[in-house]
């Protein structure tokens, strides 16, 4: 069920002895996950468990605004996120409590984890994954000329690419993992003919981007995979419309390979209920939760040696594996400041 803030800071602030608070069998939650496909995650935990799951939803910056803003006070105990640039602020911000759990720790690569702090806590652990790919219009468009992120930048395709505003988290972070891979330079000078490249200013979300290219208005379009996911599994006409014009592929396959953003979630800072907080993120990393990230909002599952069995990401790959780039998420987060000031430098928008 939603909660109100009010509700929760009744729960945790305003009752007469904090002692009470944190006997209850709840977990408070601060969501910036706004899928209705989670509520069988919040059933599924307190099913197993007898907590209770009280929520708060906002985006991922208003959820961290709260949490300055609340200080101590905070009633929130778990944090979910759902970009890698975004966990890393608030890992760097103080407002996740690192912890150790064998659970996770065994179940998520360590790839997808914050880097662990002095005493071997863990500020914040992915528990999804999408992937940044490339769709095109498969009648104007020859896989090889679309086939690695670096072609976005190069002078063939100019006038053909649309993609949403270049300082959306989705977007920092691919740049971020383009400025890990390249280094600082190319990075920008690959930014700049990114820019060049553009059928029309930066604008809209994902799926906007993918049905610009199904009407014609841009030949090449950047989304995360849960986007086209989407469409496929419609059965609206309009969607299955848009879904034949267009096919996507999978960057850099023969290089670093895909690049691959995060849902995530951390203990907060304050927490009141740390025990329950642990359960809950370990419940998300179990086989049945990494189950619903697939199938309900088309995801991959983060955890280890979990198969999806979703059609709509099978169907996007053949049915074959496909190489994920496997830097650190962490380094991506660090370089999204430096990535914010190319941006401004080249005029991405």
């Amino acid at each position: 069920m939603h909660k109100p803030m009010k509700s929760l800071l009744a729960i945790c602030v305003l009752a007469t002895a904090g002692a009470a608070c944190a006997q209850e069998q709840v977990v408070n939650l601060y969501s910036a996950r706004h899928y209705a496909t989670d509520e069988a995650l919040y059933s599924g935990f307190t099913k197993a468990t007898g907590i209770k799951v009280n929520r708060v939803d906002s985006d991922d910056a208003g959820i961290m605004a709260r949490l300055k803003a609340e200080g101590t006070a905070s009633p929130a105990d778990v944090i979910l996120l759902v970009d890698a640039a975004r966990l890393y602020r608030g890992e760097a911000d103080g407002l996740f409590l690192p912890v150790r759990s064998k659970v996770l720790e065994d179940a998520i690569p360590a790839n997808l984890r914050a880097t662990p702090a002095a005493d071997g806590g863990i500020a914040w652990f992915g528990l999804s994954t999408r992937a940044r790919v490339i769709v095109y219009n498969k009648a104007k468009v020859n896989k090889d000329d679309v086939d690695t992120y670096e072609e976005l930048g190069a002078p063939k395709n100019k006038g053909k690419l649309c993609i949403r505003s270049g300082s959306h988290p989705y977007n920092l972070s691919l740049f971020g993992a383009v400025t890990e891979h390249m280094g600082e330079q190319k990075a920008e000078a690959w930014l700049k003919g990114v820019v060049n490249n553009l059928a029309r200013a930066p604008k809209g979300g994902d799926t906007d981007q993918i049905k610009a290219v199904a009407a014609g208005e841009c030949d090449i379009a950047v989304t995360n995979s849960y986007y086209l996911a989407r469409l496929m599994r419609s059965e609206k006409p309009e969607d299955k419309a848009v879904v034949e014009k267009v096919t996507v592929v999978f960057p850099n396959q023969q290089s670093w390979g895909t690049h691959m953003n995060i849902a995530g979630g951390a203990v907060a800072r304050h927490t009141k209920h740390q025990a329950n907080a642990i359960k809950f993120l370990e419940y998300l990393a179990s086989p049945e939760a990494q189950n619903y990230f697939a199938n309900g909002n088309n995801e991959w599952p983060a955890a280890k040696g979990v198969d999806p069995g979703n059609p709509a990401l099978k169907a996007m790959t053949d049915g074959k594996p496909f190489k994920s780039e496997t830097i650190p998420i962490s380094a991506v987060g660090a370089n999204t400041v430096k990535v914010q000031q190319m941006l401004d430098r080249v005029g991405f928008r």
